[in-house]
Order: C-alpha cells, then structure tokens, then sequence
C-alpha cells in the first residue's frame, strides 16, 4: 500500500470517528435534556411549575426563590410513600433471585448435560419470549383464584394467591425465565469444554462443577440479566397491579406514584421529586454491576 493510500485511509477513518463522535453527542444530548427538566422541575416552586419552564430558572441559578426541596418533603410524607418503596423492594429482590437461580440451573443443564430433547426444550423455552405477557395475565389470574385440575387431577392448587406477594413473585419469574435461560445458555455454553472435562476426570459431579466453577464464570452473565429483571420488575406497573392490586397496604411505588398525581393531574410536580426518588435504588444497581453489563451481553455471541 502506497504512502498516499495510507494517509487517505487515515483521513476516513479520522472522518469517520468524527461522525460517530458527533452522534454519540447528539443522542446524549437527547436523552439528558428532558431528564435534566425533570430534575429542575423537582426542586421549582408549584406556582413557578405551572407558570414558567424549567429553564427559566437557569437564568437566575442562585436566586434562593427559585428553588425548594418542599417537593421532596411533600412527596415522601404523602400516601404511604415509604411503605409503597419497601413493597417494591420486597417484589424486586425475590423476583430477581429466583429467576437468575432457576435459569442458572436450566442454561447449565442445557449446555452441558446429555438427555433426549434437550435442544428441541430450548427452542420451546425461547420461543415463550415471543408470546405477549398481556395475554397471560387472565389464565394466570384465574389459576391463582381458582386453581386448574386435569382428568380430576389437581395440576395446580387453589392456594389463592391473588394479592400476595408470592403470587407477583411467580408471575415476574414465569416472564422472566425465558430471557434469562437463552442469555445464561449462550455464556455458559461458550465456555471452554476443557475445564468442564478436566473437573469430571477429577470426579467432580455435576452440582459441584455448576458451583464451584460455572458460578464463579458466569457472572457477568448473570449480573447483565439481573439488571435487566431488576429494572423491568422494579419499574413494572400493570403485573404489579393485576397480581398484588392497588390497597394501600399492598401497592408498589409505580401505583404510589400514579396515585401521587391525582385522577386530574393536579399534583404532578410533585412526580418529578417523587420520580427520582424511585430512581435512586435502581440507578444504585446499575452503576455497580454496569462493569459486567456489556461483557454479559456480549459473552456467547462469537467463538474465539
């Protein structure tokens, strides 16, 4: 390659970073704007919320009369707020587990184990990810009040788990498994074969090959999708109100914060200092498992 080949390759790639530079900006900018007016907005004055924009404030940043925190202490001292966090959190936590825990077992199972129909029950559980969740919420729903009995056999129990937490437990696990089992299978499936058949010549078995090795290698898998279900589960509003219903004892801090603006819309400014209070916790997990995000998602999808 000739000298004036070299620097006009140089040249495009130059012009090409450049490019991407400029549209990382752009999308940036993008997204940051109007979280940035949520933020204002949060510690603005009702009367400045409803009478002038976010940015006006902007240009008089140290004015003492442009900002409160009495949003914030509106927000957290109306209707249960508190109560509606540790809720979600209870919902999130078990949901997260469990799922990661079975699916764990099952991408295992799938990639290293031998058994008839193993590949043809892979495809049936990644094909559950194409049904829609909207339209299992019924039939799930009326397996919870009324249990489901087969040729006079009891295939599920009438346990009445409407409106407890075990119930919406089950269902984001049910939702989520199917994800969970095809982005686990395709990391450990592409782990080196080598470690696996050097642990069983030393007569390791199969429960002490998935806990002393796959574990420890799988977790950047493992963390990906736990942000994953975590986020969705977490921010989920519609499985959270048809399986643990909207009482006051009982709502999540989605439901809380639907309420929070009232039936007209008359109290929303204070959703924007409510809204980042429910971001914290989730923001929290992301930034501490965000070093193994994209190394989990990646993992898997070339050899070598």
């Amino acid at each position: 390659m000739t000298a004036t080949a070299v620097a006009a390759k140089k040249e495009e790639e130059r012009k090409g970073g450049w490019f991407v530079r400029i549209t990382i900006v752009v999308v940036v900018l993008l997204w940051t704007i109007p979280t940035l007016g949520v933020l204002v907005s949060s510690f603005r004055p009702e009367q400045l919320v409803d009478s002038t924009g976010w940015w006006t404030s902007l240009a008089h940043p140290l004015r003492d009369a442009e900002w409160t925190l009495g949003n914030y202490r509106s927000a957290l001292s109306t209707g249960g707020f508190g109560n509606a966090f540790l809720n979600s959190l209870a919902v999130a936590v078990p949901s997260t587990v469990i799922p990661v825990t079975i699916a764990a077992f099952a991408a295992y199972a799938f990639s290293w184990m031998n058994f008839r129909g193993r590949h043809l029950m892979f495809v049936a559980v990644v094909g559950l990810m194409v049904v829609p969740l909207q339209m299992a919420l019924i039939p799930i729903l009326r397996l919870y009040t009324g249990g489901a009995t087969l040729g006079g056999v009891t295939v599920f129990p009438d346990l009445d788990l409407g409106g407890t937490f075990l119930g919406v437990w089950l269902a984001h696990t049910a939702f989520g498994l199917p994800l969970a089992v095809y982005l686990l299978r395709n990391y450990i499936g592409s782990l080196p074969s080598s470690i696996i058949e050097s642990a069983r010549i030393d007569g390791a078995d199969h429960f002490t090959i998935f806990w002393r090795l796959i574990i420890p290698l799988s977790v950047p898998a493992l963390a990906a999708f736990a942000i994953f279900q975590f986020l969705w589960v977490w921010n989920d509003l519609l499985i959270a109100y048809v399986f643990l219903g909207g009482s006051h004892e009982n709502r999540v801090l989605t439901i809380a914060l639907a309420d929070l603006v009232g039936s007209r819309g008359e109290n929303w400014h204070l959703l924007t200092s409510a809204a980042f209070v429910s971001m914290a916790l989730p923001m929290a997990v992301f930034f501490s498992l965000q070093r193994y995000f994209v190394r989990g998602l990646t993992a898997g999808s070339v050899k070598g």
